[in-house]
């Protein structure tokens, strides 16, 4: 059976596996943090998933550290010598052992799962002070308001919640402003809803993040969030435009 560390000798290789798993996860995980950085964040439900995926990049530093460490450590200190012809102590296995790395496992399966739900359902909630349809075709993106307005670019206000419905008139797509976090399918026949509050005034795309055919690549559109007056005036003066365009008619 293998044995748990009981001689100051073992315990010695122990404690500076310990150590050097721990160095190795903190400098993986600011390696990782920098060569993968999170877009800046310009949403409420932005914040929840920033954190859940930096909580991942943590995770992912320890157990590759622990799994390198352990191998390294025992190629390097315990490689057999020029001199030795002996074989080492033979063991069949530890049962403990073995119930740990299954049990700890689905142990953090579970835990993350939670917490995967969790950051959705607060990703996900929200009023709907603004409304807007956002509706998907190849290639493009249009955006239709609850008072008649129709636009080729999404204008909303910031610090106000919106609830923005998709909806796809011929394949799937997937509606993603970057810089917001959340991004939601577009399902042909189905309705699909996203609530964002914007929290940044500037100009962003919204792409499609759904291989949806050969210009795929060029599905996007310009949203912008503006202060409150600005949007009041820019759906005020949409409305007088397709006021005078239907009067024309």
């Amino acid at each position: 059976m293998l044995k748990l560390p009981q001689s100051s000798t073992d315990r010695k290789h122990f404690v500076i596996v310990g150590a050097l798993v721990l160095v190795t996860t903190i400098a993986l995980g600011f390696f990782l943090l920098a060569i993968l950085p999170v877009k800046a964040q310009y949403s409420v439900q932005a914040e929840p998933i920033r954190w859940l995926f930096q909580l991942h990049i943590w995770l992912i530093a320890f157990l590759f550290s622990l799994v390198v460490v352990f191998m390294l450590y025992a190629l390097i200190v315990f490689r057999k010598r020029k001199d030795e012809n002996s074989e080492g102590e033979h063991f069949e296995g530890n049962t403990t052992l073995e119930v740990a790395w299954t049990v700890i496992p689905l142990v953090l399966v579970i835990i993350f799962s939670f917490i995967g739900f969790q950051t959705l359902q607060e990703a996900t909630r929200g009023s709907d002070e603004v409304q807007v349809e956002a509706v998907g075709f190849q290639w493009a993106w249009t955006f239709n308001y609850p008072n008649g307005v129709t636009s080729p670019e999404m204008v909303l206000p910031v610090n106000k919640p919106a609830l923005i419905t998709l909806r796809a008139t011929d394949v799937i797509h997937s509606f993603w402003v970057v810089e917001w976090g959340p991004k939601q399918d577009l399902v042909p026949g189905m309705t699909t809803r996203l609530h964002i509050t914007p929290t940044e005034v500037g100009e962003f795309k919204v792409r499609c993040a759904e291989l949806c055919g050969l210009s795929h690549w060029s599905m996007l559109a310009t949203v912008r969030v503006v202060p409150e007056d600005e949007y009041i005036a820019w759906m005020n003066q949409k409305l007088a435009e397709q006021n005078l365009q239907t009067a024309s008619r």
